[in-house]
């Protein structure tokens, strides 16, 4: 998979693993779907984290989609429900390769 790199700190906040942490637990304490928690993170949602570990956590200001074969901007657009100007100026680069991060700001 592919993941743009995103050198800006207000897409994400960090999160670090303590002892009896799970996704899901994560997850749900930052109301977020665990399988974008775990995509963001490069992980499956039944890998093993440890205590130390620090994951990126989806800051609540942003909407995030991880992109998917065949997807094109009309279509990421649309399950954003935005236009593709608005989609392309939220995002530096849009290469739509599958596991590409997009992501757009709320209002």
């Amino acid at each position: 998979m592919y993941f743009r790199a995103i050198n800006n700190d207000t897409y994400f906040d960090y999160y670090t693993i303590e002892k009896g942490d799970t996704l899901y637990k994560i997850s749900k304490e930052y109301n977020i779907n665990p399988t974008l928690l775990a995509s963001l993170n490069g992980l499956n949602t039944t890998d093993y984290i440890y205590p130390g570990q620090v994951l990126l956590v989806p800051n609540q200001n942003y909407s995030y989609y991880i992109t998917k074969s065949g997807d094109t901007l009309d279509t990421v657009a649309k399950t954003f429900d935005i236009g593709i100007d608005k989609l392309i100026h939220d995002n530096n680069v849009i290469y739509l390769l599958e596991g590409q991060m997009i992501v757009k700001k709320k209002n």
